[in-house]
């Protein structure tokens, strides 16, 4: 116990003696925590529990029913959210619940108070907009804590509103009236209000029955309930018999025994073992990264360390001293990122700093994962110090003092363990493709760990490459292979950051391009699309003639819904088909004339116009067509056991953008098939007239009122609008702080190996640009090898993600602008990123050179050697 105090001693005076490089190393290791622990509370924090959220979802009131749209028994969650129903499927309709039946399932004397959820439009300053709606009245005493109010009063008669901020940003004004609805009926703003933990959502708040009345835009019925006693488990299972839901206080903040769990296994196992990857790697870098610190301070300590061993130290003692660096530093820094970090999220709690991203809830900490984060990294801080440890125990004592190299050398071992560990991660990452993705990562982790074992001889090999290279070069070659466990540390550490980052490049690029090369749209951009499926054939007549009347002149191009003899709904989904069975439909296929053709394909083309009319299909993708057909499935038919699907004689034609057009069906389709084609799609081509957004709301809009009551929608056909770049960017700027770190901290303990070697080559005239020439070289070495190697390892494993990423995986769904609606792909979908790739094997090992460079001081001091 004397010596290891006597050790914390000495630890705490040299900590306070280097404290450059004691604040290098804690931030090192105390910067991880202060992230994760902060991260960790941030995201507890910002989850609001049932209980959290119990005075927002229901006030108080003593519990909040809801109509579950049956009459039957219902099974539900203690929350009141999640319901299985029984006997009835939960889209049948039954006719309204009323107050009067509520209450009698209740208690006696219990108070109801209405409750309705929905959506509404209304007239913003860039047009007609969608907007979520809450009718009950916020002035009862059962409301209390459901929103807060910011500004004005509370909604108090049927013509009075209150809304979000965001409502306000989007052109609403207090005190001014709003129109709302689609009959744009005015009423007056007369608040702002603001929900205690969603702060960035859009609503409307009004009394019952002024917004949502007559049922429309209506998701959910219910009431908030003031009971003489609590609701009890009982109660609410007595209303879930009755095919009603119910939110009970009691039941929220005391559970009962059988609580509704969602949450595979699978996921839980996926959890923990993604936890558990993070934490190794975290351990991994930070102690790669702060190893060879610990190391300077060791090269800086020999002299004290030799004086320790000539007064009877023993190498026991010497392993102690250089370890307690490590409990102090280590332990000092988690202690502060803890801190740190638990009290960053404490002052944005207090400050509302959840506001920026729409969640606010009472301040927690997660206790358990934050001591083990914090414990993780006085942990590494230790780890990080054995080898230094190991090293300072078996100095040459006689040498240092005497002003001469130690004699010790590090040892390279043998590469036995690194290689097997290397190729059972190649085996196990081949395993592991045909699972999930955190299967290849912990495969790849297996390897990393392999390739560190092997750096030592990497960095051996490497160094014997240089010989041809000028002098400068060559002498930090050497220094790198004399000193490889150092060099190694600094090498592995740049290795591991590069590799992570060549590995997400590529699962994000690969993934952006699946869903690129899958994007397809059944018209070109810009084009304009009225669909009303649902209209009957006079409020088609009525929506038509509207159009026509909003854009005089603008040729309007027809296209057809299908409908089967029951009058139901009835879609053509195209099927593509290849060597590994099917793989994807399109829904949503466009059925017309020739005009249709052509605006689909993007130019007039003869040959398929002459197809078209002989009632062939034409399609511009060459995987669907198969012997001159294609397969059509009928979807939207109930009573259907098995999809039907039919063929059809095809043509394929090349449209005037690859990007744009599936295939567009010719009228007889329909008729062949025993089905009725009903005009329902009206088309406006975007080189006679292009629809701006604001123009699309605005035409909504008129519309709507020119046609009250018809359900239907607008939008402008765009092409892929999804873009990777800014993941790309952050990734090479992970890669650039962690790849000139790690060679930076090994730069400068080079640097101080070399002093005697800089100041023999000062002594023989060589010039100070040498010396730059040399620590430049030092750091291209290390930055050089760390990225090529780790760049090899992350495509290894970077491309090996992308079969469970992007095999089988589901793409896109929007319906609407007949993108894909089911996508199934049997290959991967591989692609590189060059640039990021070039970026970081060439970028990064220069750059680094250049900065080392030009922040070196050529300045050399002569030494005395004795002996």
């Amino acid at each position: 116990m004397s010596a290891l105090l006597a050790a914390l001693r000495i630890s705490r005076r040299d900590i306070r003696r280097a404290r450059g490089r004691s604040a290098l190393i804690m931030v090192m290791i105390g910067l991880p925590v202060l992230v994760i622990t902060g991260l960790l509370a941030f995201l507890e924090t910002s989850n609001i529990n049932p209980r959290e959220g119990l005075t927002a979802n229901i006030g108080a009131a003593d519990a909040r029913i809801t109509v579950s749209g049956v009459r039957g028994k219902v099974e539900q969650d203690v929350e009141g959210r999640i319901w299985v129903g029984s006997g009835q499927p939960p889209h049948t309709a039954t006719r309204p619940w009323t107050q009067g039946e509520v209450a009698k399932l209740l208690e006696p004397g219990t108070r109801l108070l209405p409750l309705n959820e929905g959506s509404v439009d209304y007239l913003s300053s860039d047009g007609r907009d969608h907007v979520s709606v809450l009718e009950t009245d916020l002035r009862d005493p059962m409301t209390t804590g459901m929103y807060h109010l910011l500004r004005g009063r509370f909604p108090a008669s049927a013509q009075e509103i209150a809304v979000t901020p965001e409502i306000l940003e989007r052109g609403a004004r207090l005190d001014a009236p709003l129109q709302v609805t689609r009959d744009r009926k005015a009423m007056r703003v007369v608040g702002v209000v603001e929900h205690p933990h969603r702060t960035r959502g859009a609503k409307i708040v009004g009394l019952p029955g002024t917004l949502l009345f007559a049922g429309h835009g209506l998701r959910g019925t219910g009431w908030l309930a003031d009971a003489p006693q609590p609701v009890t488990w009982a109660t609410v299972q007595r209303l879930n018999a009755a095919g009603l839901l119910a939110g009970s206080r009691a039941v929220i903040e005391d559970p009962p025994d059988r609580v509704w769990l969602f949450t595979p296994d699978s996921y839980q196992v996926d959890r923990t073992v993604a936890i558990g990857l993070a934490a190794v790697m975290i351990v991994l870098e930070v102690v790669l990264l702060a190893g060879p610190a610990f190391a300077v301070g060791l090269r800086r300590r020999r002299r004290e360390l030799a004086l320790i061993t000539a007064q009877g130290g023993s190498p026991a003692h010497l392993r102690l001293i250089v370890l307690a660096d490590g409990v102090v530093l280590g332990g000092g820094a988690a202690l502060a990122g803890l801190i740190l970090g638990l009290g960053l999220v404490a002052l944005s709690a207090a400050l509302g700093a959840g506001r920026l991203v729409g969640a606010v809830g009472p301040l927690e900490i997660p206790w358990i994962p934050v001591v083990a984060v914090a414990l993780l990294g006085a942990g590494s801080g230790l780890i990080a110090a054995l080898i230094p440890a190991v090293q300072a125990a078996r100095q040459d004592a006689a040498a240092v003092i005497g002003g001469r190299r130690s004699a010790v050398r590090d040892r390279v071992g043998r590469p036995v363990l690194g290689l097997v560990l290397v190729a059972a991660g190649v085996a196990a990452t081949v395993f592991a493709v045909r699972y999930d993705v955190i299967w290849v990562l912990a495969a790849a982790v297996l390897s990393q760990l392999g390739l560190v074992a092997l750096t030592p001889r990497l960095v051996k090999g490497a160094a014997s490459l240089v010989a041809r290279l000028s002098l400068p070069l060559r002498l930090a070659a050497r220094d790198a292979a004399r000193h490889r466990v150092r060099t190694a540390s600094a090498v592995a550490a740049v290795m591991t950051a590069t590799a992570t980052v060549v590995v997400a490049g590529i699962a994000t690029t690969s993934s952006f391009a699946q869903r690129r090369d899958a994007f397809q749209v059944i018209a070109p951009a810009g084009t304009t699309r009225i669909d009303g499926e649902g209209l009957d054939a006079d409020r088609w007549s009525a929506l038509r003639a509207a159009v026509e009347r909003t854009l005089p002149g603008v040729p309007l191009i027809e296209a057809a819904k299908l409908r089967n003899a029951e009058g139901e709904n009835v879609e053509m989904a195209i099927q593509r088909a290849d060597e590994y069975g099917p793989q994807y439909s399109v829904a949503g296929l466009p059925i017309g004339d020739e005009r249709l053709l052509t605006l689909v394909q993007g130019r007039r083309d003869p040959a398929a116009a002459a197809a078209f009319a002989s009632g062939k299909a034409v399609v511009f993708d060459p995987g669907m067509v198969r012997n001159g057909k294609i397969t059509l499935i009928l979807e939207g038919r109930r009573g259907e056991a098995d999809p039907v699907e039919i063929a059809v004689p095809a043509v394929l034609a090349r449209p005037a953008d690859p990007g744009y057009g599936v295939a567009v069906l010719p009228l007889s389709v329909a008729e062949n098939a025993g089905l009725r084609a009903e005009p329902r799609v009206l088309y406006i081509d975007p080189a006679a007239h292009r629809l701006t957004a604001k123009q699309v709301a605005t035409l909504e809009w008129d519309l709507v009122t020119a046609v009250p009551k018809a359900e239907f929608y607008v939008e402008v056909t765009s092409g892929f609008q999804d873009d990777n770049t800014s993941w790309l960017v952050l990734l090479l700027g992970a890669a650039l702080v962690l790849v000139l770190g790690g060679t930076f901290v090994a730069t400068g303990l080079a640097a101080a190996d070399m002093r005697p070697d800089l100041a023999t080559m000062a002594a023989v005239g060589a010039p100070p640009g040498t010396h730059r020439l040399v620590v430049a070289g030092q750091a291209g070495f290390i930055a050089g090898l760390g990225v090529l190697v780790g760049t090899v390892a992350g495509c290894v494993t970077g491309i090996a993600a992308t079969w469970p990423l992007t095999v089988g995986a589901p793409g896109t769904v929007l319906i609407r602008s007949g993108e894909l609606s089911s996508f199934s792909p049997m290959s991967p979908t591989v692609e590189i990123p060059w640039l990021l790739l070039a970026a970081v094997v060439v970028g990064l090992p220069v750059l680094a050179a250049l900065v080392a460079g030009a922040f070196t001081r050529p300045k050399v001091t002569l030494t005395r050697r004795t002996g």
